[in-house]
């Protein structure tokens, strides 16, 4: 074997390990997951309210208040996402600014997600005044999500071969027309994929929703978008750190788990879904 084929060999081996490595590492992780927290999964912990400080009862308020909290992110980060991708795909210009925009997005969808809490914690719930409600923590939500949805929908609007563009042009329609009708139908579904799949994971974060709008046990359900809510993650970070029966509510800690992890899944899967759709609708 030659030199250079031996050492792609190598490389090619290595990273195969690699990969092996993370998928059985991950499914694992989601294997312990269902192994313990299914025998805790029954209708009661679906639909009743926490009691004895978590130790019993069920999760329905968190599951509700991670549901909203969901909702909320979608409907702010969604259409100002795209949009913003439309925008710098379709019709800034690329100069030195647009490049430093581009900069700055990349950089912000790698910063960790307590500094997202602190920036929603000082704008939204003391400097707005909101508090810590639903709206502020959908907000802070949104804006760590954002950098994630404008990539991945650029990258998406970029793979769209330029001839649509130019064909349509050619043939005497606007530039919104020639985006709208040519190139927005090819681009959504991977626009919507990488979208969701940001949103699953804000479903899953705690140190964002920690500083503007979570509680471990409210005893009501809330009225408007400036209550409080329970969330599935900050429920689950109190049982594992802050409970003084580790042992006892380990259970519940595993039910939650299971739980948080079925939602995340079931958005992925939504997202997944729809881009399927969506790509049948266009061959007809």
């Amino acid at each position: 074997m030659k030199p250079r084929r031996r050492h792609d060999a190598v490389w090619f081996w290595a990273i195969r390990i690699i990969a092996y490595s993370t998928v059985a590492v991950t499914g694992y992780i989601i294997f312990d997951i269902i192994r313990h927290g299914l025998p805790a999964i029954d209708w009661s912990f679906l639909t009743e309210y926490p009691r004895r400080g978590g130790a019993a009862g069920g999760i329905f308020p968190a599951i509700i208040g991670t549901l909203l909290l969901v909702i909320g992110t979608i409907a702010v980060a969604l259409p100002l996402g795209m949009a913003t991708a439309v925008y710098l795909s379709e019709y800034a210009r690329r100069n030195r600014y647009t490049e430093i925009v581009r900069m700055a997005i990349i950089t912000l969808a790698g910063v960790p997600s307590i500094v997202y809490g602190l920036f929603g914690l000082g704008l939204f719930v003391l400097f707005l005044h909101m508090g810590a409600s639903i709206l502020a923590g959908s907000l802070t939500l949104a804006c760590m999500t954002l950098p994630t949805i404008i990539v991945s929908s650029e990258e998406a609007l970029r793979a769209v071969p330029m001839s649509l563009r130019e064909g349509s042009l050619a043939l005497g329609a606007t530039k919104w027309e020639t985006i709208y009708k040519n190139v927005l139908p090819h681009a959504v579904p991977g626009m919507l994929t990488g979208s969701i799949l940001g949103i699953g994971r804000a479903a899953g974060e705690t140190a964002p929703i920690l500083l503007t709008v979570a509680a471990f046990y409210l005893p009501n359900l809330p009225r408007s978008i400036f209550d409080q809510v329970m969330a599935l993650p900050y429920h689950l970070y109190v049982l594992a750190t802050q409970h003084p029966n580790a042992e006892q509510i380990r259970p519940m800690q595993y039910g939650t788990a299971f739980v948080l992890l079925a939602l995340v899944l079931i958005v992925n899967a939504a997202a997944i879904w729809l881009r399927i759709r969506i790509r049948r609708s266009q061959r007809w």
